[in-house]
């Protein structure tokens, strides 16, 4: 039994390497088609343990980056060699993927404990100039990551710094859940879900053939590898690679079908609010704008369909997934250990020495282009502070309070409590960050997931051409008569409760400005 064992994965092995060699191939091949392109396949390149353990490393910096300077484009199969007695082993691709990062980030050199750590640090330097890699692009039919926790069905962008723990062990409870469910895919054979999908056609037929009725052995030697334990690796992997490159570094999760089907012009969906035109290829809007396809901080309702509209147990194909290094994140109070709600007493203080006054103003003039009053702009909100937001280092933010409407008692009552309006009274991010990373949509989803997820308002100028972006993310607009305000709201069924309704509308209307630059010209 244990001979047969050997020989069947022997077997296994030796079938995986030559697909692998046979798909590259294949690849340079179409490449090589392509004008003014060149590609090659290379061989030996990782090198492993002689237990065939560990992670794979990079053998020769020189001959991966020679032919890169050279235009061509470098294919690698995961396949390593073991370093006393050559063999050839099959590793998990992530692996290679890692391995290639922390070589082209100039980390995979091992210091010496000799060297001067002057000349060390000058020597890894010298590394990391010779390349410029700053994007991660992780191509897999499962596509990007989906969401089980919240209303979405897919995370179209993931701040690592901030999201990565929550996410992973969204798709480990996830994985619990859905084991019988999904055996009973498995039973209905693969092609059960991709049979109406002419690129998994493609794909399954030709990228890589497996041969029928394998031997029993074989089975055994190839487990399945569920859907979510991929998007598990998946995002492991994405934040592994990440965490090596600079602060600034993005990547995207996405699939082959997705980037195929972005040629084609779709007809007009039933699924989508928005209008009929090309569907963007998501590599290319990467590499362009290294910005997610879609905006994170879009309700579900204005994204675009997923799976032809299928009802399945889980997204098999995801939107594409931006993912970035990012920044952290910090709500105060933390809204997961003292929810933000109206009755909540003592109540913070912009004063606190938790927060960073100074920064948090300099913030606030710097995207306004405004000087704020802030003695003033203090004496109005500290007693009405709901919390804080705060992206990174003070380079986006936004500041909530609890306002009553005009001619309601603040007396602590239930009744004064029941009127209290959830407002977000500044939105601020810095120019410098505006339109890139994602810092506003980091805020956003802060705001309305975590810390107001029943609903909050504020308002802006009619003429403001952030609106577009307000409207987009809102449950609905009203704008104030006599004014010149455009009032905003996520809070679901407002319209339907007239006397909520009217409160909110006093707030927007009565709210004053606490600028500097008093010229009458509102905020």
């Amino acid at each position: 039994m244990t001979a047969l064992s050997t020989a069947s994965q022997r077997l296994f092995a030796s079938t995986l390497r030559q697909v692998a060699i046979e798909q590259a191939d294949r690849l340079a091949i179409a490449i090589q088609k392509q004008p003014d392109s060149k590609s090659l396949r290379l061989d030996s390149v990782f090198t492993i343990d002689p237990s065939g353990s560990g992670l794979p490393q990079v053998l020769s910096r020189k001959a991966l980056l020679d032919p890169l300077r050279h235009g061509h484009t470098v294919i690698l199969t995961p396949i390593a060699y073991t370093e006393d007695v050559p063999r050839a082993v099959i590793v998990p691709a992530n692996d290679a993927v890692l391995a290639l990062t922390k070589e082209l980030a100039g980390l995979a050199s091992t210091p010496d404990p000799d060297e001067d750590p002057m000349v060390t640090a000058e020597r890894i330097g010298r590394l990391q100039r010779e390349v410029s890699l700053d994007r991660v692009i992780l191509l897999d039919s499962l596509g990007g990551i989906p969401a089980f926790n919240r209303r979405q069905t897919s995370h179209v962008f993931i701040n690592m710094e901030q999201e990565y723990d929550d996410i992973e062990n969204e798709l480990l409870q996830a994985s619990e859940i859905v084991p019988a469910a999904e055996s009973s895919l498995l039973k209905a054979g693969p092609s059960s879900i991709t049979d109406n999908n002419p690129i998994s056609k493609f794909i399954n037929e030709e990228v890589v053939p497996v041969p029928s009725g394998p031997p029993e052995e074989l089975k055994i030697a190839a487990p399945h590898r569920s859907a979510i334990e991929g998007h598990l690796e998946n995002l492991r992997v994405a934040q592994k690679a990440l965490a090596m490159l600079p602060s600034a570094s993005s990547g995207i999760i996405t699939s082959p079908f997705e980037v195929a089907s972005s040629a084609q012009t779709s007809p007009t969906s039933e699924f989508s609010a928005v209008g009929t035109r090309r569907q963007r290829n998501p590599l290319i809007h990467n590499l362009l704008t290294d910005k997610p396809l879609l905006s994170s901080s879009l309700p579900m309702s204005r994204r675009g369909p997923m799976n032809n509209g299928q009802d399945t147990l889980y997204p098999v194909t995801s939107h594409t997934t931006f993912v970035k290094r990012g920044m952290p994140l910090t709500m105060l109070p933390n809204p997961w250990a003292e929810p933000w709600t109206a009755q909540s007493r003592p109540r913070l203080k912009l004063d606190d020495p938790s927060i960073d006054l100074p920064r948090l103003v300099s913030l606030i003039e710097d995207s306004f282009d405004r000087k704020l009053d802030v003695q003033d702009y203090l004496n109005r909100v500290n007693d009405r502070l709901a919390g804080l937001i705060i992206a990174g280092e003070y380079e986006g933010g936004a500041i909530l309070t609890w306002e009553l409407p005009p001619g309601v008692k603040d007396d602590g009552s239930e009744a004064s409590n029941a009127r209290m309006v959830p407002y977000l009274d500044k939105f601020a991010v810095l120019k410098r960050s505006q339109g890139a990373g994602g810092v506003a949509d980091i805020v956003f989803n802060a705001m309305v997931r975590s810390c107001f997820p029943n609903g909050v308002c504020w308002r802006s100028r009619k003429n403001n051409p952030v609106n577009k972006w307000y409207f987009e993310r809102s449950l609905g607009t009203w704008k104030l008569s006599d004014t010149n305000w455009t009032m905003f709201w996520t809070t679901p069924g407002l319209v339907e409760d007239s006397q909520k309704f009217r409160d909110y509308e006093a707030v927007c209307r009565s709210i004053q400005p606490s600028w500097a630059d008093d010229t009458g010209v509102v905020d």
